[in-house]
């Protein structure tokens, strides 16, 4: 038997090898591990189910989807709150903009819209619908069963300056009134007599100048208004999935730093489980040498088991076998 050549894949323990029964430290240590792998298994558990989630999630937004497992909304709602995406806050800050600026050019139809308020105002005809019909000054004691809604000039142009949140909010809704004072005043007075006469020609002078002037940038600003909530409604849309990805991206950030995690288990519970041994010093090596020389044939074939034990790429075959002194190690001890 000589003392060279045999290759280990790591170096092998020899002494301290004992075969008696385990003591209550080594059970202790033993229980302790089986507990560590039991909660690893747990938790390992728990990764593939955010696997699945993750997976989930992916699966769902590059299909153009908002889709979520359950358990997962929460985590969902939790990451925006930390990244201090919030969706709802944009979309109101985002319909604020829009009607600030629809506002803005719905004043300056009204300003134009009473710009021909005043030029049919101040036609010779007008003076009998500035003010409300006088109905028991004229004694018209039918009037309210005739004209349900009474309006006039005054009426209009009053509501129109008000700031007290009660005036026009679109130009159409001037438009409307403006007309009710004559189909009012047409509708009451038989065709033919002054005051009909009167409020057909200023109606048709203001259905001239609304289809020339107003009524074209009111079908323009009608079609901007649609063009604006659908890019509004993209935007969201699209606000909302860009938060979604966010949330599953960071979901998978988390999910890879709890592997991380599990690994680094792993290894200290490897680390117990592997025993612990040092390199042997020369003089060690040499004593080994010379007590396996010294050994009887039955010792020395128990101390090969033990040496194939230690290292599964020894093979105990033949009349000659090789130890490989450089590569034995000891236990700690």
């Amino acid at each position: 038997m000589t003392t060279a050549g045999l290759p280990t894949s790591e170096p092998s323990c020899l002494g301290q090898y004992d075969h008696t029964e385990e003591n209550a430290s080594v059970r202790e240590s033993r229980a302790e591990i089986r507990k560590q792998v039991e909660e690893l298994t747990v938790s390992i558990q728990e990764m593939e189910r955010k696997v699945t989630e993750v997976t989930y999630m992916r699966g769902s937004l590059s299909k153009g989807r908002v889709l979520l497992p359950k358990g997962a909304s929460n985590l969902k709602e939790r990451d925006k709150e930390k990244s201090g995406i919030n969706v709802k806050k944009q979309q109101q800050i985002e319909l604020a903009r829009r009607e600030a600026a629809y506002n803005k050019r719905m004043a300056e139809l009204m300003r134009q819209f009473g710009t021909i308020l005043r030029q049919i105002t101040s036609h010779k005809w007008a003076w009998p619908f500035m003010k409300p019909v006088d109905v028991e000054g004229l004694q018209l004691h039918d009037y309210y069963d005739v004209i349900k809604k009474p309006m006039d000039f005054g009426t209009i142009r009053n509501r129109m300056d008000a700031k007290d949140g009660s005036g026009y909010k679109h130009v159409q809704e001037i438009c409307d009134d403006l007309r009710l004072v004559f189909a009012n005043a047409m509708t009451y007075n038989q065709e033919g007599t002054d005051v009909h006469v009167m409020a057909r020609t200023l109606s048709e002078k203001f259905e001239d100048k609304w289809k020339s002037v107003l009524e074209p940038k009111m079908l323009e600003e009608d079609a901007k208004r649609r063009q604006e909530e659908l890019e509004a409604q993209s935007r969201e849309i699209e606000a909302v999935q860009l938060a979604e990805e966010a949330a599953t991206e960071r979901f998978a950030v988390d999910l890879n730093r709890q592997l991380d995690e599990i690994n680094m288990q792993l290894e200290v519970l490897r680390q117990q489980v592997t025993p612990q041994c040092r390199m042997m010093s020369t003089e060690e090596k040499r004593q080994l040498g010379q007590s396996l020389s010294q050994l009887t044939p039955e010792d020395l074939a128990k101390a090969i088991q033990i040496i194939a034990q230690k290292n599964p790429d020894f093979r105990a075959t033949g009349d000659e076998v090789e130890v490989d002194i450089d590569a034995q190690c000891i236990n700690p001890g």
